[in-house]
């Protein structure tokens, strides 16, 4: 039984038992992968996959548990990898982020530019995605990092490293009859007004939907979209009133009035989850650091080596954090 064998097992899995596929991603020919399953299940003397002529159909129970502890021991065989390039000091590979459009494209630019500088031979990926989405992307070890934010606690997946708080503004073009008013509008004020806010503001879950909910009015959401930009681009048509983050409010945006949201509408937390049980590249763990300054780079390693509890810092706002991680 070899590594090879059980990454390419896992593939197959992966891919829905369709070897052409699994082979592709894996880099082999079809043959060879298909040699290499036979010699696997002649090895261990049963077979893995129920199979209609030269097509797999299905996945046998002990197949089951194969795959379940292959997938294990390829993980682990990747943590000895891992380790042993950060023991070696190794300063080139590769870091894939999964995050909203928000953290990709106002927050983390001057942190990736960092780790850049810092790690030239370091390529880094940016998976733009939904919250939820960027989680589990992260849970089937399609990324390292996940950056997110919540209006309470905190993810509950993987380890979530608090960054920096944030909160929500309301935006109108300059003249809007909100603009006039020469005040910050409250919670009634919004629910009279067609709202353009993030996508998952639609869920009734939500942080948006719990404020209006809890004062017994219902928001108006006229347009919602994942991107900031969009989200401002139709303010700027009189479509409604935006409700986004502060990171995408700049001084650029001069022809903008923007306030903070009501009190009612909290605040938010952006996280950096990290996968449990996996070595992660020193490089990765100092973009952590970059993004949360106020978090000891050797406590973080200790939390993930599961030496010690977590104990996070209160974070910093993001406008007080902008000065420190700003390039």
């Amino acid at each position: 039984m070899t590594l090879t064998q059980l990454r390419y097992l896992v593939a197959i899995a992966d891919a829905e038992l369709n070897i052409t596929l699994a082979a592709s991603r894996v880099h082999a020919t079809q043959p060879g992968l298909s040699k290499q399953l036979k010699q696997l299940e002649d090895e261990l003397g049963f077979l893995l996959f129920v199979r209609k002529g030269r097509s797999l159909e299905s996945v046998t129970p002990a197949g089951t548990e194969v795959i379940s502890r292959a997938r294990a021991v390829l993980a682990e065989a990747n943590n000895i990898r891992t380790y042993a390039a950060n023991q070696r000091r190794e300063s080139q590979g590769q870091l894939i982020l999964t995050t909203t459009h928000t953290q990709a494209r106002f927050v983390l630019p001057p942190a990736v530019a960092a780790i850049k500088q810092a790690y030239p031979q370091v390529s880094v990926h940016l998976q733009q995605a939904a919250e939820a989405d960027a989680l589990d992307r992260l849970n089937q070890g399609d990324a390292d990092i996940a950056i997110i934010s919540t209006a309470g606690g905190e993810p509950g997946d993987g380890i979530a490293v608090p960054l920096f708080r944030w909160r929500r503004l309301v935006v109108v073009p300059k003249g809007h009859p909100l603009d006039r008013a020469g005040r910050a509008p409250d919670l009634a004020a919004l629910a009279r007004q067609p709202l353009i806010s993030y996508e998952s503001s639609t869920r009734p879950n939500s942080s948006l939907q719990r404020a209006f909910a809890a004062n017994g009015l219902v928001p108006d959401l006229a347009l919602t979209a994942l991107d900031a930009d969009l989200i401002k681009t139709y303010v700027r048509t009189g479509l409604g009133v935006g409700l986004l983050a502060e990171m995408a409010v700049s001084s650029l945006d001069e022809d903008l009035k923007a306030w903070p949201a009501p009190a009612p509408i909290a605040e938010c937390i952006a996280w950096a989850v990290l996968p449990r049980d996996r070595v992660l590249r020193d490089y990765a763990l100092e973009l952590v650091h970059v993004l949360a300054p106020q978090i000891d780079p050797r406590a973080l390693r200790r939390v993930l080596d599961g030496n010690q509890v977590a104990a996070w810092p209160l974070p910093p706002t993001w406008e007080s954090l902008t000065q420190t991680i700003t390039v």
